[in-house]
């Protein structure tokens, strides 16, 4: 199938790469369905691009590079919503606000994207961990880590 998308233009998909996110997405119920795109050169930031709406798409990171100590415990309703069986059925992603210059870039922790990769079923959760916040930096995590 064919979608147009605001950053790849057209591009052909699968059905495979569909992302279901049953209850949509927190502000955007609407759309359950997307498709994660690479962002040229970038081999840790993709867009999560709508396969509805060409204009909705969000840039996403898979956390662990920039925080490396990120955790949390998923709890029972939410595995067994996504059908989890396993940890290695798991792929997390954190949406970024993307910044101009790019360097004040921060990442949501507070709501990460929980991916069953099994069945391509999706979630974005709502962590009440105080020590999370939707705006952390995610390159003043990163010199951190190289002074330590």
């Amino acid at each position: 199938m064919k979608i147009n998308t605001r950053f790849h233009g057209e591009k052909e998909i699968t059905d495979k790469e569909i992302i279901h996110f049953p209850k949509g997405i927190p502000a955007f119920e609407e759309e359950r369905q997307f498709v994660i795109l690479p962002i040229d050169e970038q081999e840790h930031v993709f867009i999560l691009q709508s396969v509805t709406n060409e204009n909705l798409g969000f840039v996403i990171a898979n956390p662990f590079v920039f925080f490396k100590e990120y955790e949390f415990d998923l709890e029972e309703p939410i595995t067994s919503f996504l059908e989890l069986e396993s940890e290695k059925e798991v792929l997390l992603f954190t949406i970024l606000t993307v910044q101009d210059p790019f360097p004040e870039s921060t990442a949501n922790l507070q709501a990460p994207i929980v991916l069953n990769m099994k069945n391509n079923k999706a979630q974005q959760i709502i962590l009440n961990l105080p020590h999370y916040k939707t705006k952390h930096s995610i390159f003043s995590q990163q010199s951190e880590a190289v002074k330590g």
